[in-house]
């Protein structure tokens, strides 16, 4: 059998950014940390394809709380990583904190061996067999039967009652003479799939979906910083001279780590919302709601606020923008059909780090610049026009089945 597509992908992202992780730590100088920074930012870009894997596992009915679950796992890292800071940079320093960090990312290599290509991949490339013998393995796995039938390749699986209801009855191959194998087969990966997310059906939803994309990145990423910065910029707008801020300099830093560890904290009731919503109220609603609520949990700080307002504000803040973003995690593949579901959700991610890249400028210089009420304007504007652009995403995905071919989505 081949190697599957997904395991390429796992392999991708554990050595790539497990390797320049670890290596950061032992940099020489700035410039080869940033190089080597920059690549761990490659391999974190193979990250979109495990989520778009799991999608395929999961029937739709409950697909939206199994994906918040999986999601979990990232609100999970966050907390470890902020509890690793506040331990290990002010014993040891950030070499350490480097090294340490990049350990998670190898541990990704011990789940290759028993990873499975998606049997909805499979059937689409034309590989019936390959996806049998997946579904063969999740049977036994789960210790139950594969129903009576046939496996259809193309764009559909089709399971046909054959009338043998012995436990010996097995899903079989497709019918060979399947005129959409060969459509299937192209349209998978490679330049195409990219350029089909401009065809016509599909434009209107990859656009949204990069600047929902964008804006999430500025939000979230920003917050994060925001959770420093605006009380160091505060103390340095706020003070006269230097002296105080140096004096003071040790306890601040201890109170950096411990704000950055609670404001953490704010993802677990963000998780624990999405789920409770994502399927009730859908996808859209979910996120729009998420996204006005944040607007009021930011503002206040339009003003200098008390370094425990301040972290209050932001924690809220927080809460909202990441059940937001787990949502939007979620609904990015299901707008999506099989054959572009990678690369659709592969290119937001990249438009979205573009986002990240943009809010140091917002979180950091303005407020180190004494503009703290303009960088806050610049936040909820952000959050105003990514929940405008989130109601007019033309589906809506909660309870549907996924799709494999690209159809009309007005």
């Amino acid at each position: 059998m081949r190697r599957p597509a997904t395991g390429v992908g796992f392999n991708f992202t554990a050595i790539v950014t497990g390797g320049a992780g670890l290596l950061s730590a032992f940099a020489p100088n700035y410039l080869s940390l940033i190089a080597l920074r920059f690549m761990v930012g490659v391999g974190l870009g193979g990250g979109p394809v495990l989520g778009s894997w799991f999608l395929e596992f999961i029937p739709a009915p409950n697909r939206g709380t199994w994906m918040v679950m999986f999601s979990a796992f990232w609100t999970v890292g966050t907390i470890m990583e902020a509890s690793l800071a506040w331990a290990v940079m002010p014993a040891f320093g950030w070499r350490w904190l480097l090294a340490l960090s990049s350990l998670p990312s190898f541990a990704l290599l011990l789940f290759y061996p028993v990873t499975l290509e998606s049997p909805r991949y499979l059937c689409m490339k034309g590989r019936i067999a390959e996806a049998v013998h997946v579904l063969e393995t999740m049977a036994r796995v789960n210790r139950v039967t594969l129903p009576s039938g046939r496996l259809a390749s193309g764009h559909r699986t089709e399971l046909h009652d054959i009338g043998d209801s012995s436990e010996t009855a097995q899903l079989v191959t497709a019918r060979k003479n399947n005129t959409g194998d060969l459509a299937s087969k192209s349209e998978i990966g490679g330049l195409n799939a990219i350029f089909k997310l401009l065809s016509p059906n599909l434009i209107r939803s990859s656009l949204l979906l990069w600047t929902v994309f964008l804006g999430h990145a500025f939000l979230y990423y920003g917050l994060v910083l925001l959770t420093s910065e605006l009380n160091h910029g505060n103390r340095i707008c706020g003070s006269e001279g230097g002296a105080e801020v140096t004096t003071t300099a040790h306890i601040n830093d201890e109170n950096l780590y411990r704000n950055v560890f609670i404001t953490s904290f704010g993802e677990v009731p963000g998780l624990l919302l999405s789920a409770a919503i994502v399927d009730k109220i859908g996808r859209k609603l979910s996120m729009s709601y998420m996204l006005y609520i944040s607007c009021l949990c930011i503002a206040p700080l339009m003003y200098a606020q008390t370094e425990a307002l301040t972290t209050v504000f932001l924690f809220g803040a927080r809460v909202c923008i990441s059940a937001s973003f787990t949502v939007l995690h979620i609904y990015a593949p299901e707008i999506y059909p099989t054959a572009v579901r990678a690369t659709g959700v592969g290119f937001a991610s990249s438009i979205a780090r573009f986002g990240g890249i943009l809010c140091p400028l917002v979180a950091v210089g303005l407020v180190h610049a004494c503009h703290q009420t303009a960088a806050i304007l610049i936040f909820i504007t952000v959050m105003l026009a990514s929940g405008v652009a989130v109601s007019y995403f033309p589906l809506e995905t909660s309870g549907r089945k996924l799709s494999d071919h690209i159809a009309s989505q007005s």
